[in-house]
């Protein structure tokens, strides 16, 4: 796969302007990984976006926390790897904060469906 990515490379490099040069040559660019595993990941914020007008019950309080917390260990990462990756750094700060708001969504319904069913509140 790679040797076939190479070529791929090679043969798209002629059609690269030469003011997208820099980017393309770039140590973080679309030659390499660093450049293909956030770009695919902005597919989990347009998810979590999408996910606003999901019904609330229907929100898993659990799966967007692990999804939060680990674009916060992703975002750490971004900014101590070599090259510093600020494309990564974006992408997970975007689904820590797309997840975090639908985390707090599910909480509050369930607290406040918690609390509409508290025996000693219906008194």
């Amino acid at each position: 796969m790679s040797k076939l990515y190479s070529r791929i490379c090679g043969v798209l490099e002629k059609f690269v302007p030469s003011s997208l040069k820099p980017l393309w040559n770039h140590p973080a660019g679309p030659k390499t990984i660093f450049f293909w595993a956030p770009a695919v990941k902005w597919g989990l914020v347009v998810a979590g976006l999408g996910d606003v007008q999901r019904p609330v019950e229907k929100v898993s309080a659990k799966q967007y926390g692990a999804l939060a917390v680990t674009g916060l260990i992703w975002s750490r990462y971004s900014v101590v790897i070599e090259p510093k990756n600020w494309s990564l750094l974006a992408v997970n700060l975007l689904v820590s904060l797309t997840s975090g708001y639908q985390v707090v969504r599910a909480l509050r319904y369930q607290m406040s469906n918690a609390e509409s069913n508290d025996p000693k509140k219906k008194k």
